[in-house]
């Protein structure tokens, strides 16, 4: 049976976002291979297509590059601290959990609001280690559910520039109050997208989207935010062209890569805390 489903605003993005991976996943020369993705849409009842932009079969790369380095990374640090825990905040629909594969004694928490986790409950079977969590990130509660006695990684991804600055502040500080040391993985858009997100508000609403409303600014800008953070590593997603099998995107993506402004407008962060 198919889940008939009606989300707006932000939480609709998580289709968007879903549809994109299963898309990119069909191909022969997949970058991401998220073939859950792909038997998660055959499984709902939603017109995918008035979600497209214009554009979206570029972005179906732009997202591949994403998850799939933030997989990478993911992956890193499993393989480092193999006893540890996931937080996978705002995780939507994302199958991360289950196209990686949970080594043992990784306990692994996606977290989002609770009419999504119900959702992600129909679609996504029960696994050792992984436990759902139905919540705003940006409450306290949830925290508590979480051990403490272990290393933990973050995940924001798609996430924190659809908060205020405020917001993840908080959110940021919450998590360093709580846990003794860990990794945090996010992606952010540069300030100029996110101005003009705001000025273009109207129109995305017409679509169902929200805007950003955070920017970052530089790639010390958490660092500035909680000084418990310290910046590791960050990569433009346009700088992983060479990934992309078709080759007008994969131009299009290096040409962008010569230009600072284009190159360096959207990026994948790692900081340690």
């Amino acid at each position: 049976m198919r889940e008939k489903i009606d989300f707006t605003g932000v939480e609709q993005t998580m289709l968007a976002t879903l549809y994109l991976r299963a898309w990119e996943s069909r191909s022969k020369d997949s970058i991401l291979r998220d073939h859950v993705a792909a038997g998660v849409v055959d499984r709902i009842d939603y017109d995918f297509g008035k979600l497209m932009l214009r554009g979206g079969a570029g972005n179906r790369f732009m997202l591949a590059l994403r998850s799939k380095q933030l997989d990478d990374w993911t992956a890193d640090f499993l393989r480092r601290h193999p006893d540890s825990v996931v937080l996978h905040l705002g995780c939507g629909l994302d199958s991360r959990a289950f196209r990686l594969g949970l080594p043992v004694g990784v306990r692994w928490f996606d977290v989002d609001l609770p009419d999504v986790i119900d959702l992600r409950r129909k679609l996504y079977p029960e696994l050792d280690g992984y436990r759902t969590i139905g919540s705003s990130v940006t409450e306290t509660r949830w925290l508590d559910e979480i051990p403490t006695e272990y290393p933990v990684l973050v995940i924001a991804e798609g996430l924190l520039m659809y908060l205020t600055e405020n917001e993840n502040k908080r959110l940021l500080q919450q998590l360093t109050d709580r846990f003794s040391g860990g990794e945090l993985l996010f992606d952010g858009f540069a300030p100029w997208v996110v101005r003009l997100t705001q000025r273009m508000s109207k129109r995305l609403a017409r679509k169902g989207y929200p805007s950003y409303w955070t920017a970052i600014r530089d790639r010390r800008e958490i660092e500035r935010w909680n000084p418990r953070f310290r910046y590791l590593e960050d990569v433009p997603f346009a700088s992983l062209y060479a990934k992309i099998p078709v080759r007008v995107y994969r131009v299009t993506y290096r040409l962008m890569n010569m230009i600072p402004a284009s190159r360096d407008f959207y990026r994948m962060f790692r900081f340690g805390f």
